[in-house]
């Protein structure tokens, strides 16, 4: 290896930042565009998504997750409510509460989005060199890493 290329593979951390940040939410938007032709918005998506990780919450608690206001949560809760996608059961102890739950439709409605952008991105990581895809591997890592810090 020549000092050339060890010189241009070190980027002061203030640099690679836009770059990652940039890459990462361009992958993002495509990888999210890969989905089954449906009205479901990316936003009644990302509610369903918070429910199915969270098992349940509150509608407050949903709102909090997803950085929206309350009344906007829900409109977009009584969307997929209609849909069948969502239900609300009394909670525990306060009458006053809910507790929303994403339905078995709803489960399966996000691992059909989920199957649909996997299959997108595996097809585009086949087109990649085994060592492109070990260094893929191993970024993801430390995405992963970075994401938990």
């Amino acid at each position: 290896m020549t000092e050339r290329t060890v010189t241009a593979k070190r980027v002061p951390p203030a640099q690679l930042a836009p770059q990652l940040r940039d890459a990462i939410t361009r992958l993002n938007r495509r990888v999210r565009q890969a989905r089954p032709v449906g009205d479901l918005t990316v936003t009644q998506l990302s509610a369903l998504t918070s429910l199915k990780l969270a098992g349940a919450l509150t509608p407050r608690e949903l709102a909090d997750v997803e950085r929206v206001q309350p009344p906007t949560m829900t409109k977009i809760v009584a969307k997929l409510e209609e849909r069948g996608l969502v239900q609300r059961t009394p909670h525990p102890t306060d009458g006053r509460q809910v507790i929303l739950a994403a339905t078995e439709g709803g489960r399966a409605v996000l691992d059909q989005f989920e199957r649909a952008r996997n299959e997108w991105l595996a097809s585009r990581l086949a087109a990649l060199t085994e060592d492109e895809r070990d260094t893929l591997r191993r970024a993801a890592e430390i995405l992963q890493q970075l994401a938990r810090a």
